[in-house]
């Protein structure tokens, strides 16, 4: 069932910046979204980007140690949102780097924004063409070990997450 939700333009040029892997200077990269969060407007009726919920590439190593756990801690316990999160792992043949659409909706947020949040679900995945791995998490428990994302991406075959062991 759709919503009737339209998504903003904002949130589909994040999507095509952290898509798009062209040559950067480096201070073009450290402007690279590594992770950001979507929301439903106050009226409901658009998802756009959620203001100041992100993870930027130049701030790992300075402000952010571990961006997987920075990334979860920006998640809200008690409401629904879209994520994409900028993936970087190793598998026993390579190193990699995909794009993973997180559906959150924690068990704790309120039935009408579980609701309103999984019928507009299908507006925003198709304006992310592309994208290999998508995950819908219902809690904190699903998400807070690094290893869970491993599976996702390649199953026993990731031997690390964001440079930290699996």
């Amino acid at each position: 069932m759709a919503s009737g939700v339209t998504v903003n333009d904002d949130v589909i040029k994040v999507f095509n910046d952290m898509k798009v892997r062209k040559s950067s200077t480096p201070e073009e990269i450290k402007k690279r979204k590594k992770a950001v969060l979507f929301c439903l407007s106050d009226d409901k009726k658009q998802i756009i980007v959620e203001e100041s919920k992100q993870i930027l590439v130049g701030d790992i190593g300075d402000t952010v140690e571990d961006p997987y756990t920075a990334f979860v801690k920006l998640l809200p316990l008690n409401d629904c949102r879209y994520a994409l999160y900028d993936a970087t792992y190793e598998t026993k043949e390579s190193k990699k780097e995909d794009l993973v659409f997180i559906f959150w909706a924690p068990e704790s947020a309120p039935l009408k924004s579980k609701m309103i949040y999984a019928s507009s679900k299908d507006a925003i995945k198709k304006k992310f063409t592309g994208i290999k791995h998508e995950w819908q998490v219902n809690g904190l428990d699903d998400i807070k070990d690094r290893s869970t994302l491993g599976e996702k991406l390649g199953g026993n075959v990731v031997v690390s997450l964001e440079g930290k062991p699996l």
